[in-house]
């Protein structure tokens, strides 16, 4: 994640703020720019239109979603859904009349927001339902049934994702937390690993890719009910970490490819927002230089994982070391091994290709392209 700076007064601005704590100027993100603008009314204040200091465009608008300070982007230029890129793949949401359900949905968007801003970043291929009714990524918001109890369960299915708005209740995600025996368990978390179930199926399955996957990951037609009732009653065997990021990437292999792709988000958008920080780490009893690191590069263009991994063991070793000073559990509990690295690399080799791709394409096309 970037920071972003306040064209008007030059002021730090988040990915989250609606409004600049300096001078007060309404904010949005610019999903076609990646960056936050300052934005004024544009007209007569009943369109509802802004003007975009980033980019001196006009006529623009904020997402739907604004109405329930659910979202601080802007929509397309163009666009006649109403919705910006990340909200025009919501189905359902949870009773925006009844406050906690609203307060755990905009938690939520929090999350999706920040998934999409990785998503955007590389380009990936992005379908609505609408673009492709059968496979379009669609996140389902749900809350559990008082009635009859019915527990809302967090999964992926052919595209459709549901995240349990139970999720949001701090209490009961560390209760869960601690009955799975997780080293971690949050909300941006889970986005990322359903996320990635969706792109085994975009970016392997229907992307030629499935038998380099399986080299790496081993052999997804393995029953998956079988292998989730026997993790749950087995457990992960005692030296997952050799070959595992997670003790649920044991599963199978599909979990193995969600998990391992959630760590990639993970490394990458950490990295970059420490790279925004200007971090570095030069522990005074580092000799050799193996835990020394300057993180001076964007982890998007990162050519290769081990450029990445480089950066992220020192870092993560420093900050878990903070962490720990104050009491606190690390901030990633991971082990990367060689095993884990490689199937980071084979995720990072994925998205690198979708962005080659659409260079090659963008180049066929020509300077004409784009113009009516």
């Amino acid at each position: 994640m970037k920071l972003f700076v306040c064209q008007s007064c030059g002021n730090v601005l988040y990915f989250e703020n609606r409004v600049c704590e300096r001078c007060g100027h309404r904010v949005a993100f610019l999903p076609e720019k990646e960056t936050m603008s300052a934005i004024e009314p544009d007209g007569d204040a009943d369109s509802g239109a802004w003007a975009t200091l980033a980019d001196k465009g006009r006529g623009r608008m904020l997402c739907r979603n604004a109405e329930y300070d659910a979202c601080n982007w802007l929509t397309d230029a163009g666009d006649t859904t109403g919705y910006c890129r990340a909200c025009r793949h919501n189905g359902i949401v949870p009773d925006l009349s009844d406050p906690a359900q609203l307060a755990g949905w905009r938690e939520l968007e929090v999350a999706k927001h920040r998934l999409f801003y990785s998503l955007i970043r590389w380009k990936l291929p992005l379908q609505t339902r609408q673009d492709n009714a059968e496979h379009g990524l669609i996140f389902n918001f749900l809350a559990d049934d008082p009635n009859s109890g019915q527990r809302v369960m967090t999964g992926h299915d052919n595209g459709l994702i549901t995240i349990a708005l139970t999720e949001t209740d701090e209490i009961e995600r560390e209760r869960r937390r601690l009955e799975m025996g997780e080293p971690y368990r949050t909300l941006l978390g889970h986005f990322r690993h359903e996320v990635g179930h969706y792109f085994w199926d975009v970016l392997v399955r229907d992307g030629g890719k499935l038998e380099e996957c399986r080299a790496v990951f081993g052999d997804d037609s393995v029953d998956y009910g079988e292998a989730l009732q026997r993790h749950y009653a087995e457990g992960a065997p005692p030296d997952w970490q050799q070959n595992y990021v997670s003790a649920y990437a044991t599963t199978h292999p599909w979990e193995d490819f969600a998990e391992t792709w959630a760590h990639y988000l993970h490394i990458v958008d950490t990295l970059e927002m420490a790279g925004e920080f200007g971090m570095e780490v030069r522990p005074k009893v580092d000799r050799d230089g193996e835990l020394t690191a300057r993180i001076r590069f964007n982890p998007y263009e990162a050519r290769d994982i081990q450029t990445l991994v480089d950066a992220w063991l020192p870092f993560t070793f420093a900050m878990n070391s903070v962490n720990r000073a104050m009491g606190l559990r690390d901030l990633y509990p991971f082990i990367l091994s060689p095993a884990v690295v490689a199937k980071l690399g084979f995720i990072h080799g994925l998205v690198r290709g979708v962005a080659r791709e659409l260079a090659k394409e963008s180049a066929k096309a020509g300077p004409e392209a784009g113009k009516p």
